[in-house]
């Protein structure tokens, strides 16, 4: 009986590419939902959020090559999974609801952690992948202990060409600290365009998901969704 269950526990990380065995570009959303983005902001949010779903699913390609994870950030010390690794095809936009602080820290080290997770399935499924991206959106700056470490290893973990980070600041955020996640300078969001930029955001990874093995990580091209 042991021996059984044994074997189906191993045999169960390869049910999800058995239908799909396409080339995988991962993708992480880290977002403050901190209480500073209650109201307008977190409904302009969710709405990029639903536009990110139709967008992703009405592109054939992308469908089934992007895979999304969503990380929240928010309480004092909290992160949160709101949606695990999934197809883009399977995706359902998360509600997100503001409450409490912004542990950024927290949530970027979670980021790394999951996307090694998955780089190991991929290998052991035998699904290739492109470099993983993380998107960290925030209102403010990180309020955890100890973050600054923590965006150290981020940082690294580019160097090593392990993930690529971008950091996206709406109105009232701290660049300067968000521009220590990353070694791509930060952008600011014009106004509330979480719509544009969540478009942007899937017409991006969906051209990086077709791309040759060679062809560049890198879109400098934001639309109009950046103040520039």
């Amino acid at each position: 009986m042991s021996s059984e269950n044994n074997f189906t526990n191993e045999m169960i990380p390869y049910v999800e590419f058995a239908d799909n065995a396409n080339e995988r570009t991962p993708c992480v959303l880290v977002l403050d939902c901190s209480g500073s983005m209650r109201g307008e902001p977190i409904k302009q949010l969710n709405i990029g959020l639903k536009a990110l779903e139709k967008e992703l699913k009405e592109d054939i390609d992308a469908s089934s090559r992007v895979q999304i994870l969503i990380i929240k950030a928010f309480g004092k010390d909290e992160t949160e999974i709101s949606s695990d690794w999934i197809d883009a095809m399977n995706f359902s936009a998360p509600e997100m609801i503001a409450g409490g602080l912004t542990p950024l820290g927290k949530a970027m080290e979670l980021a790394l952690l999951k996307i090694e997770e998955q780089k190991c399935l991929y290998d052991n499924c035998g699904i290739t992948s492109k470099r993983p991206w993380i998107f960290l959106i925030s209102d403010g700056e990180p309020t955890d202990y100890d973050w600054e470490s923590i965006a150290k290893k981020c940082c690294q973990a580019q160097k090593n060409k392990k993930v690529i980070i971008h950091a996206v600041g709406t109105e009232g955020a701290n660049l300067e600290k968000l521009a220590k996640f990353s070694l791509n300078s930060p952008k600011r969001l014009s106004g509330m365009k979480f719509t544009e930029f969540f478009l942007w955001l899937s017409r991006s990874v969906s051209c990086i998901s077709k791309a040759a093995p060679n062809a560049s990580d890198y879109l400098d091209d934001t639309g109009n969704w950046d103040e520039g």
